[in-house]
């Protein structure tokens, strides 16, 4: 495995932001109404003149959108403290591209000191477009490394023919990445996926697991050695793809497996997709509610102690000793103390918009009735 020279990042361009002193965990961070940007964004839009898609107020309104987001993500899980080296793992999707963008423009505003690094990991697949990435980082002056390791064949040769690559990729990528963050002394490791990525996973491992968990927020590897953030876990894939359209990232497809697709998640997906169309809200709610857990209203008893659950009662006398009533005996709710329930059928005026009326009496009704029989044919 080879590294290339770290790049010394350029001063990013000056971006008009009233929020300038503000932290990644307060509310203010981007007020309601930034005067100086909407100012600009209506008075550009209203000109009639042709704007660049970044220079547009829908641009800057989904930019704005997806800064807040990841901040309350940093801010709600602690993601990111002062000193820290960010190591920001960029595959050249869609995903990683806005996760570094987003994660730069923040690190603009806040008020403690953090580096950002980017990292790319060459796996040495056929035919992938070794120079895209290092020129897109280099144009941008973004500090990165690209790391050189042929996954690719250890992958075809422990993957029976037939089955995705997706999970011995994903296995075999992390452990490069996690090594490499020790050998240049990062102390979190960020990843692009987004909130509809941590619902897919829900759903998979509900489907198919067995098991009610997803990716989290913030993960402390299990060698303990690298802490995980995923500061996208608030944002919407959908504004994703149209946040690096209106950008125009480098995109560069995962051709490792031939553009093979993981079945089983490719069906999650889709169902989450026609979900959203057809109840806009209810992936919020799912997401919600994973961040809402009752233990003691599921059943793990690891989760929850249910074995030593015991009543909390005041010595009182008690109705029922045991050998004071015999088999056979009854007694009413009256007769033990306890109160009667009233009767249901009453009549209560204030849910009916008019009395019932009375009955006529009949004389005939209180003849004896005589079923009809219908004759068998």
């Amino acid at each position: 495995m080879t590294a290339a020279t770290i790049f010394t990042p350029n001063a990013m361009p000056e971006l008009v932001d009233t929020a300038a002193n503000a932290g990644l965990g307060n509310d203010n961070l981007y007020p309601e109404h930034d005067s100086i940007e909407d100012a600009a964004d209506n008075s550009a839009d209203d000109d009639g003149s042709t704007l660049e898609p970044t220079q547009t107020a829908a641009f800057r309104k989904l930019q704005k959108k997806l800064r807040r987001q990841v901040s309350w993500a940093i801010r709600d899980f602690n993601m990111i403290e002062d000193g820290d080296v960010v190591m920001v793992c960029v595959s050249g999707g869609k995903d990683s591209y806005t996760l570094l963008d987003i994660l730069l423009l923040l690190k603009r505003i806040a008020p403690i000191h953090f580096d950002i690094v980017a990292v790319n990991l060459d796996q040495k697949q056929p035919g992938y477009p070794e120079d895209i990435l290092p020129a897109y980082l280099n144009e941008q002056g973004i500090a990165h490394y690209i790391l050189e390791k042929d996954t690719y064949s250890i992958v075809k040769s422990v993957v029976p023919e037939g089955k995705t690559y997706c999970s011995a990729c994903s296995r075999l990528r992390r452990g490069s990445l996690y090594g490499f963050a020790k050998q240049i002394g990062a102390t979190k490791i960020a990843l692009g996926h987004h909130r509809d990525d941590m619902l897919a996973t829900f759903f998979l491992n509900l489907f198919h697991g067995g098991a009610l968990k997803s990716m989290p927020p913030k993960l402390l590897s299990d060698d303990k050695q690298n802490l995980l953030i995923r500061p996208l876990a608030y944002v919407e894939e959908k504004d994703i793809i149209e946040y690096a359209k209106l950008k125009a990232f480098p995109i560069i497809p995962c051709n490792l497996c031939g553009s093979q697709t993981n079945l089983q998640r490719a069906i999650i997906n889709d169902m989450l997709r026609e979900w959203d169309d057809a109840h806009p809200q209810r992936l919020a709610s799912i997401f919600k509610a994973i961040q809402n857990v009752a233990p003691s209203q599921l059943a793990d008893r690891e989760l929850f102690d249910f074995e030593t659950l015991s009543l909390d009662r005041d010595n009182e006398e008690r109705l029922f000793e045991g050998d004071n009533i015999q088999a056979g005996q009854t007694q009413s709710l009256a007769d033990i103390g306890l109160p009667i329930a009233p009767e249901t059928q009453t009549f209560n005026p204030k849910f009916a918009s008019k009395p019932p009326a009375e009955k006529p009496t009949d004389s005939r009704s209180t003849a004896q009735k005589i079923p009809t029989i219908n004759p068998v044919i």
